[in-house]
C-alpha cells in the first residue's frame, strides 16, 4: 500500500529483456536507503518487488523483474535509459497518510493532452481509458504515475488536474510532454463503492 506522495524521482539505468520478461534497474537515493530484497517500491505508480540492490554513486541501484504483460500494459513500454521515474516506498503502519490509498495496481494508461503553465501553476489534462473514467469525479482522487492528485474536471474522455510548481519540480512530471503515456490508478474507495452499488442494484 502507498500514499501517492512521491519521495523522489529515480533514474532508469538499465532495461534488459530476459527469458521471462524485462529486468529494470533504477538508481535511487532516498528510496534506496535500508532497502532489502523483497521490499515493495512504487515505480511510476506500479508496485514492483526489489529483486536486486547494490551500492551506486550516488545512491543505490534497485533491480526489478517485470512480466512482459506488466511492461506492455503500463507506461513502462515507453521508458528509455536516463528517464526519470517516480519512486515511493510502501506505507508504514506508523506513517502519515498525506495523499490517498494507492495500491500500486495500475488500472490503465492515459495519454497527456495538455501540459502547460497557467498563472503560477500547471494544468495537466489526460485522456483516460474507459476502465478508469467511471471512477473519476471532481474533487476525487487519482494517481497519475503514482502521484496522488485531486481531479478538477472530468469530461467524457479525459480529466484535468492542477499541478503546483513543487510537484512538477520533484517528480518525473518535469520530463513529461504532450502525447506521453502515464500510468493511472483510480481511487480504491471509489472502486468498492461502485462494486457495492452495482451488486445492490442487481440484487433488486
Amino acid at each position: 500500500m502507498f500514499t501517492g506522495l512521491v519521495e523522489e524521482a529515480g533514474v532508469v539505468e538499465r532495461i534488459e529483456p530476459t527469458a521471462d520478461g524485462i529486468a529494470l534497474t533504477v538508481r535511487a537515493g532516498v528510496c534506496g536507503r535500508g532497502v532489502k530484497k523483497g521490499d515493495s517500491i512504487a515505480v511510476n505508480g506500479c508496485c514492483l518487488t526489489v529483486a536486486r540492490h547494490a551500492a551506486a554513486r550516488p545512491g543505490r541501484r534497485l533491480g526489478f523483474d517485470l512480466l512482459r504483460e506488466t511492461w506492455a500494459r503500463t507506461s513502462f513500454a515507453a521508458l528509455q535509459i536516463g528517464a526519470a521515474v517516480n519512486l515511493e516506498r510502501s506505507l508504514r503502519f506508523d506513517g502519515r497518510l498525506g495523499g490517498h490509498f494507492v495500491t500500486g495496481h495500475v488500472d490503465g494508461t492515459g495519454r497527456i493532452l495538455r501540459w502547460e503553465p497557467v498563472g503560477a501553476d500547471y494544468l495537466l489534462e489526460v485522456a483516460a481509458p474507459k476502465e478508469v473514467l467511471p471512477y473519476l469525479l471532481p474533487k476525487g482522487s487519482i494517481a497519475v504515475d503514482g502521484i496522488s492528485l485531486t481531479v478538477a474536471k472530468v469530461t467524457r474522455k479525459s480529466f484535468t488536474v492542477w499541478i503546483i510548481p513543487h510537484t512538477r519540480a520533484v517528480t518525473a512530471l518535469r520530463e513529461r510532454v504532450v502525447g506521453d503515456p502515464v500510468n493511472l490508478e483510480a481511487d480504491l474507495l471509489g472502486k468498492y463503492v461502485r462494486q457495492f452499488v452495482g451488486l445492490s442494484g442487481r440484487a433488486k
